[in-house]
């Protein structure tokens, strides 16, 4: 009995260990941002746009509307399609602005964006996700030309952001696994790359 449990959990530390070295061979030689920009005929990026598709798990940087680079990305851990509420780990669909960024995330680099905008939070108090004296809340600051959520640690930050302590496993792992609150997930050295680049007011658009 002792045997085949080791047998069974040595069989999963090898297929596990197996599939990380198989995930490192696919990015061993992925090409870097300025590599991308070089291939392009860019020398640099002073409007940048970036472009999410969640059907693709891609995230698309263009300088204006050139594609420079596209990178892997992981969205909210909830598999429903659309949005139920505030809170049910679906990433949003719709255009969006990065209006903060910190780098000193748990998430490594953080960029904020501009979630939900006053048509969402319009909607979601008919759809009744949020009480009048929240929606009220979420107005003002809106209206004040603050982060909708600030004051109200029970709403998910909603932003792209690196992956943090276990960026090695995840970034290396052969499919996408979806993870977040909602947010859209790069590996550590993506969103360094998008840290350098993007700036508060980047426009975001997020599609399905």
């Amino acid at each position: 009995m002792l045997r085949n449990i080791l047998y069974i959990i040595g069989s999963v530390v090898i297929f596990f260990f197996g599939m990380i070295l198989y995930g490192v061979i696919l990015n061993f030689r992925e090409e870097t941002l300025n590599e991308a920009m070089k291939e392009k005929n860019i020398s640099s990026i002073t409007k940048p746009a970036i472009v999410v598709s969640k059907k693709n798990y891609h995230l698309e940087l263009y300088e204006d509307t050139i594609l420079v680079k596209t990178y892997k990305a992981a969205f909210g851990k909830s598999s429903r399609i659309e949005k139920e509420s505030f809170i049910d780990n679906v990433t949003p669909v719709g255009e969006y602005q990065i209006c903060s960024i910190d780098s000193n995330s748990r998430f490594h680099r953080f960029l904020l964006l501009s979630y939900p905008t006053q048509n969402e939070v319009v909607e979601a108090y008919r759809k009744k996700w949020i009480t009048k004296e929240e929606y009220i809340s979420i107005i003002n600051n809106l209206n004040r030309g603050v982060y909708p959520f600030t004051g109200m640690e029970q709403f998910p930050r909603i932003g792209i952001q690196g992956i943090g302590t276990y960026d090695f496993v995840f970034r290396n792992l052969p499919f996408t696994f979806n993870w977040t609150n909602g947010s859209i997930a790069l590996s550590n050295a993506d969103i360094d790359e998008l840290f350098r680049i993007v700036k508060c007011g980047t426009p975001v658009v997020i599609k399905e």
